[in-house]
């Protein structure tokens, strides 16, 4: 038997977690477990002894909340908190996609997201198609992209309570992107990453070149930086928690204790141990454990 901690999260404007909710799971679960509210009508935990596994658990409770707007993750009550994070930033710690961002400003935005949507389900390799946007966006000025990112890139809500929250906590926390460096650098000091890793861009006289920096960091890269930290930092990678919402993600969050795909592609949950399809990134905080009253930079 292990003990487990089933997390209901709600949104207390829009779709508030009620009693009722937690009855439904446990009629569905055939369970009585300890009720622990983590914030009022928004984060529940269910403690109880299972011998199912967490996922089992979880795609059970998701059962029992069908048409309802309440997300559910299980986790094993042992080693919950999470020491590294690692996250994705496209999608997942901003709301864009950068190199869509750049397409519209450049006037090729439908051919970019073309190959942007073959990638994200999975359909071509990342570096394939990282290189057929990149000859797309020959001849970019650097302002331009400097004007992308002032006037289109937008935080995830919750982003920052996030981040700030497992830093001040002591998780070492990362933010690794198949994206550019130009945009992890800015994102990762606004919102309190440690540090960043991103694909760097090339450019002649302030104009890209069409090219990008060789190894492309894609999904294999986001993996190895995983497995890096946790043997430098004396850990394993089930004291890790990833998080991202495509396909390019999918190696780091089969590897992490604690894979999110946050409202990910079928492809990503299909390889995730949890999922947000509704929530807000401090749903991320809420399935560790963690009350409202412990969040840190809101």
């Amino acid at each position: 038997m292990t003990s487990y901690a089933l997390t209901l999260i709600g949104n207390i404007e829009t779709a508030p977690l009620e009693p009722a909710h937690i009855d439904q799971v446990c009629q569905h679960l055939e369970v009585s477990p300890e009720r622990d509210w983590l914030a009022e009508n928004e984060a529940c935990d269910l403690l109880f002894d299972s011998r199912l596994t967490s996922t089992a658990l979880s795609e059970l409770a998701h059962q029992a909340l069908s048409g309802t707007r309440i997300d559910a993750v299980c986790t094993a009550v042992a080693g919950r908190r999470k020491k590294i994070l690692i996250s994705d930033m496209d999608s997942t710690i901003i709301n864009q996609e950068c190199i869509d961002e750049l397409g519209d400003a450049m006037g090729i935005g439908p051919q970019i997201k073309e190959i942007t949507v073959a990638v994200i389900n999975g359909d071509i390799s990342f570096s394939d198609a990282l290189r057929q946007r990149m000859v797309l966006m020959e001849g970019m000025e650097r302002g331009l992209l400097e004007s992308v990112y002032e006037n289109h890139i937008s935080l995830m809500p919750g982003a920052k309570t996030f981040v700030r929250t497992m830093r001040h906590h002591g998780a070492y926390c990362i933010l690794v992107s198949g994206g550019f460096s130009f945009f992890t650098q800015r994102i990762a000091k606004r919102v309190n990453f440690h540090d960043h890793q991103a694909n760097t861009l090339i450019f002649a006289e302030d104009r890209l070149t069409g090219e990008v920096q060789e190894p492309i960091l894609g999904r294999t890269a986001k993996l190895e930086t995983l497995m890096r930290l946790c043997e430098e930092k004396g850990l394993q990678p089930s004291d890790t928690l990833a998080v991202g919402d495509g396909a390019n993600d999918i190696k780091m969050i089969h590897a992490a204790g604690l894979g999110v795909a946050f409202h990910g592609s079928h492809s990503l949950k299909l390889q995730a141990n949890a999922w947000i399809d509704y929530g807000d990134l401090t749903a991320l905080l809420y399935i560790q454990g963690f009350r409202k009253s412990d969040f840190v930079g809101q």
